[in-house]
């Protein structure tokens, strides 16, 4: 199976999920684009849109071997919505790879699973994910089990090369 998950909702940040949305699909893999509503155009912080293949709903954990969350304003939407902090929980807990950027990681806090991981992120998010249990580190890219954070879209680059080494691996 070489089928990733990302999520989206109105608002992300354009780099953070059409990067690795394009970079995953070059090396091979199929991408559900995954919203809290099937077939709805998501508009991103400039307007870009991207539409869902199927909702937070109808997805499952089973189905992938990894999830993206991109950042921007999306995140603090997408953690209110039990679809996407259900399947988020899921896929971390079946060990799926599961990568965070920028604010990436108010969902990883909703679902509960930073508690004693090394993680990073945007900065305006460092004392969210430091009281929920998250080992926070100032680093482009960082990997802890089944989990690769990043802060902002210059990281991009290191972000995508790991998830695609853990992918693999």
């Amino acid at each position: 199976m070489s089928k990733v998950a990302m999520l989206i909702e109105k608002s992300y940040q354009e780099a953070e999920a059409l990067v690795p949305y394009y970079r995953l699909l070059e090396a091979g893999y199929e991408v559900d684009v995954v919203g809290s509503e099937s077939g709805v155009m998501y508009p991103s912080k400039l307007g870009y849109p991207l539409k869902s293949d199927l909702s937070a709903d109808e997805a499952r954990a089973e189905d992938y071997i990894g999830l993206i969350i991109p950042g921007g304003g999306a995140p603090d939407i997408m953690r209110t919505k039990p679809g996407m902090v259900r399947l988020t929980r899921d896929m971390f807990s079946q060990g799926k790879v599961v990568a965070a950027i920028c604010h990436g990681p108010q969902l990883l806090i909703e679902a509960d699973v930073l508690r004693g991981k090394h993680c990073t992120c945007f900065k305006a998010v460092r004392t969210d994910v430091q009281n929920a249990g998250g080992l926070y580190e100032d680093s482009e890219v960082v990997s802890d089990g089944n989990l690769v954070t990043s802060r902002v879209p210059s990281d991009i680059p290191a972000f995508c090369r790991e998830i695609i080494r853990m992918l693999e691996g």
